[in-house]
């Protein structure tokens, strides 16, 4: 306890950030394994990939109102608490496809709240919208992308595949735990919400066009790309990387979530109007390359295909977060940024629509419809009406 008020509350918080965000991907590259294991299809498997939504969806939603009524340690706390339990039950899913399914569902919710409270959190103890949308965009990309590294890593090579990499995770949630104690409750009795609906969307009266008609579009490139990039790619790339396909597999998924860590200072020099249209632009030409690389067999075309993709999703979060932080109200920051993540999520179901869409054929044209879709919503953003309303 001593150590998290010597590292500083805004070190502390970030970090109990990060570590989540790590544990939410160390499935990711297992679930080729886990297809192995448990001999599931790739309907099943994208499933088992999306079933992290359904669960995270609820949990923005709620947990941003609550802690605008109840402040942020009372919710966040217990919740980073379950994020090491959630990974202590994912030591049975190598063996049982309904504690996959379970443990998908439950590191949804966990991490719904964590994340949505915690960047509420973490904004009011940096209190600059911009510079705290960038620390949450790095915490948040660099966990999501180290953990897919170290579990596609061991996953390949280590003993125990479905069993070590989910060790790691819970040595990083006791140092996590040990960090809360160092940072202060930020939202004071004064300033907290009473009264109102026990759901939120926490959307201002003269901001719901911007957010529904620009926000909104960024904040659904956020997660298709990675996801798609964590799943899909993978799917279509085993048979062209026999006995190593794990291990790429944690490498692409690393490598998109990575670079999203990286943009922040150009999302900076964009702001946040140019940012999320550059943001989708990148994030289809990212798919064109990778249908490319799948199409012509050279699979590591994958790696700048990631680059792209994960420029993409990080551009799209960095300036997602900074209209939310300029649109919330003070006391209802917590349920707007809950919103935000909520219709982000909704690009985790994508795999799952794409492996739906090609039924038993290939997922390639699936993969080129998705990409046409995010290069017209970002000429669509990239107007000056869009752009106006984004400002």
């Amino acid at each position: 306890m001593r150590r998290g008020a010597r590292v500083g509350p805004t070190a502390a918080l970030w970090t109990v950030v990060f570590v989540v965000a790590f544990g939410t991907n160390v499935p990711t590259p297992l679930l080729l394994v886990y297809r192995e294991t448990l001999d599931l299809a790739p309907t099943t498997l994208t499933a088992a990939f999306g079933v992290y939504a359904a669960g995270l969806i609820p949990a923005l939603l709620l947990s941003g109102p609550a802690s605008d009524r109840l402040g942020r340690r009372p919710v966040v706390v217990p919740f980073v608490v379950l994020a090491g339990l959630v990974s202590v039950l994912f030591l049975a899913a190598g063996s049982s496809v309904l504690v996959l399914f379970l443990g998908r569902f439950l590191q949804g919710a966990v991490s719904g709240v964590v994340f949505s409270v915690g960047t509420a959190w973490l904004g009011e103890l940096v209190d600059d919208p911009g510079r705290s949308a960038r620390l949450t965009t790095i915490a948040l990309a660099a966990g999501w992308a180290g953990g897919p590294l170290v579990a596609g890593l061991m996953g390949q090579w280590a003993p125990l595949p479905t069993v070590l990499p989910y060790l790691v995770h819970v040595a990083l949630m006791v140092v996590a735990v040990a960090l809360l104690p160092g940072v202060p409750e930020t939202l004071g009795p004064e300033r907290r919400r009473t009264g109102g609906p026990l759901v939120n969307l926490g959307v201002p009266v003269h901001a719901r066009r911007p957010f529904v008609l620009v926000v909104v579009p960024v904040a659904l490139g956020v997660f298709a790309f990675p996801s798609t990039a964590a799943t899909v790619l993978p799917l279509l790339l085993t048979p062209q990387v026999p006995g190593i396909a794990v291990a790429v597999a944690g490498i692409v998924a690393g490598v998109t979530l990575s670079t999203g860590a990286l943009v922040p200072p150009l999302q900076r020099r964009l702001g946040a109007a140019r940012g999320g249209p550059v943001g989708l632009g990148l994030g289809a030409v990212g798919l064109g390359l990778a249908l490319l690389a799948l199409g012509l067999d050279a699979w590591p075309l994958l790696l700048p295909a990631a680059l792209l993709l994960g420029a993409g999703y990080g551009l799209c979060l960095a300036s997602g977060l900074a209209m939310v932080a300029a649109l919330a109200l003070p006391r209802e920051r917590g349920a707007l940024t809950g919103t935000f993540y909520a219709c982000a999520y909704l690009g985790f179901g994508v795999p799952y629509l794409l492996s739906a869409l090609a039924g038993d054929g290939s997922l390639l044209g699936p993969l080129a419809g998705l990409g046409a879709v995010a290069a017209l919503l970002a000429v669509l953003l990239a107007l000056p009406g869009a752009r106006r309303l984004a400002a």
